[in-house]
């Protein structure tokens, strides 16, 4: 893990840029503080970056009041990575056959295949570095994820028992039932009743998936993208009961 920039923000947020086996990320701490500390991995949304809005909003906050560490990358295709024609490929097929109409089981499978090739290994390997320093250490590990988040956080999930509580929503059919059959760690799960990409009732199967035996469904009128403000508290107080 090289370190590539180093900033502090109000509140005594430290953020440092780094590059991990060209994965590009950024991870946030309190200033000046060592420790084992709870770390939230954070998936944006399509699109988005690393540094996106509601990202930086919710890492400072995690921070900031609850003295958590935060960390994301860029997906494939996003922020400072270079184009990845395979990832490309696929979204392309996809908003294509969405605005036609047309089915989608093609490039939600191809989506999946490389999800589980490469982006699963890709976050363990950045959560395995993260959790060496000095200032993170080997604490519990949550995950917050919508929308792109979400499709690669469920694989994540169900494949690394270090995560003990995800917040996720905004995703359906991209994702599968088995899959997400497998995961029993708590969730808390949003959708938007109004959501015009993701149809409610592929929201609410996926939610049905979840073989959790504490999850909760949180739906809110509204489009895809918004997120009622107070669903930030809500995320915060979450993590803080599982993993502080």
């Amino acid at each position: 893990m090289r370190f590539t920039s180093e900033t502090s923000s109000d509140g005594g947020v430290l953020e440092q840029v780094f590059l991990l086996n060209g994965v590009p990320g950024v991870l946030w701490t309190p200033r000046g503080v060592n420790g084992t500390r709870p770390l939230i991995a954070m998936g944006h949304g399509g699109g988005q970056n690393k540094k996106a809005p509601d990202i930086l909003d919710r890492a400072r906050r995690f921070v900031a009041e609850c003295g958590f560490a935060v960390v994301a990358i860029d997906a494939p295709s996003h922020g400072d990575r270079p184009e990845h024609e395979e990832f490309t490929r696929i979204a392309t097929e996809y908003e294509a056959r969405l605005d036609a109409g047309e089915g989608l089981a093609a490039p939600i499978a191809d989506f999946q295949t490389l999800v589980v090739r490469q982006m699963v290994p890709e976050w363990q390997s950045v959560l395995n570095a993260v959790q060496k320093l000095s200032h993170v250490g080997i604490g519990p590990v949550g995950y917050w994820g919508l929308s792109l988040g979400c499709v690669i956080g469920v694989p994540l999930i169900a494949a690394e028992s270090r995560i003990r509580a995800a917040v996720l929503g905004l995703g359906g059919a991209e994702v599968p039932a088995e899959t997400a059959a497998r995961i029993t760690v708590p969730v808390e799960f949003l959708v938007q009743w109004d959501d015009e990409r993701v149809p409610r009732a592929q929201s609410l199967a996926l939610f049905d998936a979840f073989a959790s035996i504490e999850k909760s469904l949180h739906a809110n009128p509204g489009k895809h993208g918004e997120i009622p403000a107070f669903e930030v508290d809500s995320t915060l107080r979450f993590f803080a009961r599982h993993l502080g």
